[in-house]
């Protein structure tokens, strides 16, 4: 059945990880789907997961399911908070969209200690700092 889908290649959509706000005692982290396309897409299904080791042990955390029915051209979607104590782990956000009728999808995962301050940049449209995956 995969061999059947038309190869969708997925440019100009962005998974970020975006420091809110920072304290003394915390810091507040989002993660956020960016369209940098010109166009909208539609019916966006978003998964969200964490798996790897820690302490020696292998973790997963529950699977997320997020919706959204469209997403405007150079604009974005918060998805959810992220945890700091998962940032060790592998992240992962499956996304499909339309366009048109055209199904596109594709996994963009933040690798362990990826979401580190060496790896920040100003995200585009959402104007804070933190990593993106395109």
């Amino acid at each position: 059945m995969i061999k059947d889908l038309p190869p969708n290649i997925v440019k100009d959509i962005a998974v970020v990880v975006a420091l809110e706000s920072e304290s003394v005692e915390a810091k507040t982290w989002y993660v956020y789907i960016v369209n940098l396309k010109n166009e909208a897409i539609e019916n966006v299904l978003i998964t969200s997961k964490g798996y790897g080791e820690k302490d020696g042990e292998q973790v997963k955390t529950s699977v997320l399911r997020h919706s959204f029915p469209r997403i405007e051209a150079n604009s974005y979607k918060l998805i959810e908070p992220i945890d700091e104590q998962t940032f060790g782990l592998a992240n992962e956000y499956w996304v499909s969209y339309y366009i048109g009728r055209e199904i596109f999808d594709k996994k963009f995962i933040f690798l362990p200690e990826s979401i580190v301050d060496g790896n920040f940049i100003k995200l585009p449209l959402v104007n804070k700092p933190g990593v993106m995956i395109s």
